[in-house]
């Protein structure tokens, strides 16, 4: 499960974000979570990252978050991501492909960009993070192999765990240098009669690079119509349980029929969680005290059974 999002600053620490995870370890039996923060660029074209200033987390924060994740028994990603301080999608973030003085330049961007992700690879290996994210949805860098090479060599420097990269939903066969992470990621938003689709689609990609493959996000608001379009988070609709539940059953029946899915990282679990009585009004992502909270938890217990008996679970 994805813990902490969006890592505002003064709320990683404290009786709310320790009951959060005591919650999020007790109600769905989780054996990983992604502690997830953002940090900010002003717009699609800014080159400065501003990982030290407000609103981010600090790193005594992320360190206290992945101390307390690992107190608890987990695993951690330690998954730092770049926000966009006007509204706009991180996908959206480009540059030209050749540079034109005096605009601003890939080469700028990933200057600043990789000063922010190798800044916390050397905190996930000086806490024991167990895998560290080092992009997540980046869709228009994703042609820039020679640049995400370059990061990449740059983080085994300082961390020796495992290093995935968190492609967008649809674009796991437009990626060229999976061969350069430990283990293939995704955002499975997926529509809930498109999954055998879309896993066949990826399926060859995971064969072709010999690389384990997981969701690293993965999730469904509680509120009609978000079964169909589960990643658009604005989407009108009354709150419904129901329906996240339907969704979450339907990714994980699916799941289960592919042995190379390896597991899903779902979205999401705040740091500071709305009062359990609020379940039914809120239309959110997380499914704490929703009907999607019981799917989620049956998923993997089958899942942890399955790693003593060696068979698949039914979810």
């Amino acid at each position: 499960m994805t813990w902490g999002w969006t890592g505002v600053r003064g709320t990683w620490g404290g009786p709310d974000a320790e009951g959060s995870m005591d919650l999020m370890v007790e109600r769905l039996g989780v054996n990983w979570t992604a502690i997830t923060l953002g940090a900010l660029q002003d717009t699609p074209q800014s080159t400065q990252i501003q990982f030290r200033d407000r609103p981010t987390v600090t790193d005594d924060e992320v360190r206290w978050a992945i101390r307390q994740a690992k107190a608890r028994g987990l695993k951690v990603c330690l998954k730092p991501v770049v926000n966009v301080r006007n509204g706009t999608w991180r996908a959206h973030i480009n540059f030209f492909d050749i540079d034109v003085p005096p605009e601003p330049t890939w080469s700028q961007w990933f200057a600043s960009y990789t000063e922010f992700i190798v800044h916390h690879a050397r905190i996930a290996a000086e806490e024991g993070a167990e895998m560290l994210c080092i992009g997540c949805e980046m869709v228009q860098s994703d042609r820039r192999e020679t640049q995400w090479r370059a990061l990449i060599a740059e983080v085994r420097a300082v961390y020796d765990g495992l290093v995935t990269y968190n492609c967008d939903k649809y674009q796991e066969d437009h990626v060229g240098w999976w061969d350069a992470v430990d283990v293939i990621s995704s955002s499975g938003y997926y529509p809930l009669d498109d999954w055998e689709k879309q896993l066949d689609r990826i399926e060859p990609v995971v064969a072709a690079f010999g690389k384990p493959f997981f969701f690293m996000e993965a999730g469904c608001p509680s509120r009609v119509g978000s079964p169909a379009l589960p990643n658009d988070w604005n989407l009108r609709g009354a709150p419904s349980q129901q329906a996240q539940a339907d969704w979450y059953e339907a990714a994980f029946t699916a799941a289960a029929r592919r042995d190379w899915v390896r597991g899903f990282m779902l979205w999401d679990w705040p740091a500071k969680l709305y009062d359990e009585s609020a379940a039914a009004t809120d239309d959110d992502y997380c499914m704490f005290g929703k009907v999607a909270e019981g799917v989620v938890r049956s998923a993997y217990a089958a899942a942890l059974r399955t790693d003593v008996t060696g068979r698949r679970p039914s979810w």
